[in-house]
């Protein structure tokens, strides 16, 4: 079983790199980390980076995760060849940019290109964001999926996830105690459905929905507050149609002999316990 640690960073094409710096900075709230020829990095926590905008297809998303130790990249790139899914080792200089040790490529059964990673930096300076958006850290992504039992299969067999809720047949998943890292939702094409970082208080939450509802930001949720992971949320929709999430007070399972997996129904108050309506093409199927 391939052990995944942590979710690390994702890298989103993009055909305006100054649009989505902009954005990046001014309205969600992160910090350049580092400029280079076609590419920015964005910190979020202590991480060296958590986001890359480069200059690419808007289609180009890649999602990467973190993994203990280097012979763990061998193990699962045995494991997923086997399984039918050829694997890439990268290079050293795409390792470079990607600011990690080794890692490897492949794609998930809907198609999503997902890379997993040896020993991602760290740096020295902390993250201070661009404006006080309340963000602790990057903390969660949502998946595309064209078939939801299949890729739960994938994730729950392949790798270490495992089951924390259900919205409909969607899964929410979770490696550590955070009630999840990964969530798939269907789509009939494959990407990331939205990119969550956690913020302090529910009162970050409230005075970014201000914020960026003044300066025009599209709100496609919220706020609201998710009745499986109790957190409170504001999603809202940033470059090239990338939907973003804050969210705050994630639930954490701490005791795994106590959890049981609870189904909540796919409609609104699956969704938000407070009667918020997702404008979300994957929230409403």
């Amino acid at each position: 079983m391939i052990k995944l640690a942590d979710v690390s960073y994702v890298r989103l094409g993009t055909r305006d790199l100054e649009g989505a710096t902009h954005f990046a900075t001014e309205y969600l709230g992160l910090d350049v980390a580092e400029r280079a020829k076609g590419s920015v990095y964005f910190k979020s926590d202590e991480r060296e980076h958590t986001l890359c905008y480069f200059e690419g297809d808007p289609g180009d998303q890649v999602v990467c995760f973190e993994v203990e130790e280097q012979l763990h990249l061998d193990e699962a790139a045995a494991q997923l060849e086997a399984l039918g899914h050829p694997v890439r080792r990268g290079t050293a200089s795409e390792a470079a940019l990607r600011k990690v040790h080794d890692f490897i490529a492949f794609r998930d059964p809907t198609g999503n290109p997902i890379e997993l990673a040896w020993r991602p930096g760290y740096s020295g300076r902390r993250y201070h964001g661009a404006r006080d958006a309340g963000i602790t850290g990057f903390s969660h992504v949502g998946i595309c999926s064209s078939d939801l039992a299949r890729d739960e299969a994938f994730w729950t067999k392949v790798t270490n996830a495992q089951v924390s809720d259900r919205i409909g047949d969607a899964p929410l998943l979770r490696i550590d105690e955070v009630h999840h890292t990964i969530a798939l939702f269907p789509s009939p094409k494959p990407g990331i459905q939205h990119i969550n970082h956690q913020v302090e208080t529910g009162d970050d939450i409230m005075r970014s929905h201000q914020f960026l509802k003044d300066r025009q930001v599209r709100m496609v949720f919220g706020p609201g507050r998710h009745p499986t992971s109790s957190a409170k949320f504001l999603y809202f929709e940033g470059p090239d149609g990338m939907v973003f999430e804050y969210s705050s007070g994630v639930r954490e399972i701490a005791d795994e002999l106590l959890w049981r997996e609870r189904q909540f129904m796919f409609e609104p108050k699956g969704f938000c316990k407070w009667g918020a309506k997702p404008n979300i093409a994957e929230f409403n199927k």
